[in-house]
């Protein structure tokens, strides 16, 4: 009727009336428009919605899916992150007494296993008595060794520690629980070759459905389901994948042709190889690097003064700008920016000068030797500034250590790179502590306990003591933080420790590493608070979506 109308009007017009004509139709139509999109965004909004499938990628394979047993392996972290509770979030609530030595953990009423099981006290326990076996070869086993737990009810555990832990909160959100009824007749030595480590059965937000292999073994996908049974607020998203690719080059290429939806741990080199219509989260991590000394290997590294020196030539900046593309912050000691009681010990002296460490190395009687490493005599022996720098094969950890042989070189240090994997590092190196100096990482966690890292007793294997640090004013002060309720003398005694052990210069402290995480714009609500690990960025797993609807918005009236 309408078109009708119109076109009798156009027909009686003349040439140069339809065109004034034509006109304002056209302007009419292009108003209405601007006044319906107003109308719109005034009045509708787009809200999360649920359903959808979320496709993380990642380089690597899954091993073993099994809180008790996961150890270096951040694919296993990951997936375990989703399938299983910790103790923390299982807990209705929870009660100190005795200063912190007892525990008291009263459990959720109601939490089910994904097989339908209920989830009780037992489940709790046997999950402790198997870190606390020696023959499942848990990496959770230091740390729970002195605790002992005793069953009140179903759904009431008691935790006695050996003595005051200020930290214990910590070890609770660490501590994931495995089902009893399906662990219980697997002998702990043969944990490993359980098929519930690749098919896990938890009680978390998602729940193991299937994954795909190639003939050659490797894993491809790996999928998991919304656990629609869930004690806590319920994921949005109905189901989650893993994708897994054998290096970065591939994953960059699946998701710059959108066959994933995110990838977490990118190397920040490689960020200017992604299209442009992602979003990067630069996340904090507590973890930093350092080359760590073994003064009882080489005995030139007893000598304060070339630790000194290899400090003074070392420029931590460059380094962040050559191998993290600035996508990293200066360590500048056993504790990092972000932690409770962080204190840079402020050691001008050791600041960033060739000319320094030069200086330094010479008023300690070392030369330069014919081929310009620096040499010096003692009695009958010659030393010689030239280190094997043992480096775990990680691309930045190689580029580091090459930045370093180059600087380092620069006043007559020799660096010779021993790059190894993982397995032959901790096997044959870490656990017998034979290198002269090693390039390694620390990973704090959420708190300032330092005991694993710089406490005396934990020189040897398992502890992780690189640098067999010794000083009996540090473990004071390091058991002291570990059992005082009171945050400023912790404060306090944690400045003091930190101006301790970086005045002792028993290792060069580098950097700590920001985790990138890259993700589609519709993988909206991703958390960028600071993590304790790389999997702790799926800690809102629930907030995330990737499905929206529209709703009409409420009235302010």
């Amino acid at each position: 009727m309408l078109y009708r109308i119109i076109s009798k009007i156009f027909s009686s017009l003349t040439g140069g009336e339809r065109y004034v004509f034509a006109g304002a139709l056209l302007l009419a139509f292009i108003s209405g428009l601007f006044l319906a999109a107003g109308w719109w965004n005034k009045n509708i909004e787009r809200v999360p919605a649920d359903g959808g499938e979320y496709r993380e990628g990642a380089v690597g394979q899954p091993l073993h899916v099994n809180p008790v047993l996961i150890a270096g392996n951040d694919v296993d972290r990951d997936i375990a992150e989703l399938v299983f509770d910790d103790l923390a979030e299982l807990a209705e609530s929870s009660k100190a007494d005795d200063g912190g030595r007892t525990w008291t953990i009263f459990l959720k009423d109601g939490v089910r296993w994904h097989d339908g099981e209920r989830l009780t006290s037992d489940d709790v326990i046997f999950t402790l008595d198997l870190v606390q076996n020696p023959e499942t070869r848990s990496p959770l086993f230091q740390v729970w060794q002195g605790v002992a737990a005793e069953r009140i009810s179903e759904l009431e555990i008691k935790f006695v520690l050996r003595a005051p832990y200020v930290f214990f909160a910590d070890n609770l959100k660490d501590l994931k629980i495995l089902p009893r009824h399906l662990f219980e007749n697997v002998p702990p030595a043969n944990l490993k070759l359980a098929a519930y480590n690749l098919e896990p059965i938890g009680s978390g937000p998602f729940k193991f459905l299937s994954y795909d292999k190639r003939r050659s073994g490797f894993i491809t996908d790996y999928n998991l389901t919304r656990n629609d049974e869930y004690h806590g607020q319920k994921p949005r998203l109905q189901n989650f994948s893993f994708k897994f690719y054998p290096n970065e080059t591939e994953l960059i290429q699946a998701f710059n042709a959108r066959k994933i939806d995110g990838a977490g741990g990118i190397n920040p080199k490689n960020i200017s190889r992604l299209v442009f219509d992602e979003q990067a989260a630069t996340l904090r991590l507590p973890r930093y690097h350092a080359v760590f000394f073994n003064q009882s290997v080489h005995p030139a590294l007893k000598d304060k003064n070339v630790r000194l020196a290899l400090t003074q030539a070392t420029d931590k900046k460059r380094l962040i700008g050559e191998v993290f593309d600035g996508r990293a912050v200066v360590a500048d000691g056993p504790l990092l920016l972000g932690l409770e009681g962080y204190e840079p010990a402020s050691f001008p002296e050791a600041e960033y000068s060739p000319e320094n460490a030069e200086k330094t190395l010479l008023a300690s009687g070392w030369k330069n030797g014919e081929d310009g490493v620096k040499i010096k005599k003692t009695g009958d022996r010659e030393l010689r500034l030239e280190f094997n720098l043992v480096v775990p094969q990680v691309d930045f950890l190689i580029a580091a250590a090459n930045s370093l042989k180059e600087q380092w070189g620069r006043i007559g240090v020799k660096i010779n790179p021993v790059v190894l994997g993982a397995d032959e590092i901790g096997k044959n190196v870490i656990k017998t502590r034979n290198y002269e100096m090693i390039l390694f990482g620390n990973v704090l966690g959420g708190n300032p306990d330092l005991f694993s890292f710089w406490h005396s007793s934990e020189k040897f294997y398992p502890g992780s003591n690189l640098s067999l640090y010794d000083n009996k004013t540090a473990d004071r002060l390091i058991e002291d933080i570990r059992q005082n309720p009171d945050a400023g003398v912790r404060r306090k005694n944690l400045a003091a420790l930190q101006k301790l052990i970086v005045g002792a210069m028993p290792a060069v402290f580098l950097f700590s590493p920001n985790y990138i995480y890259v993700s589609r714009k519709t993988a909206e609500n991703f958390n960028t608070r600071p993590i304790s690990t790389p999997s702790e960025r799926f800690s809102e797993i629930e907030r995330w979506f990737v499905k929206t609807s529209i709703k009409f918005k409420k009235s302010d009236a």
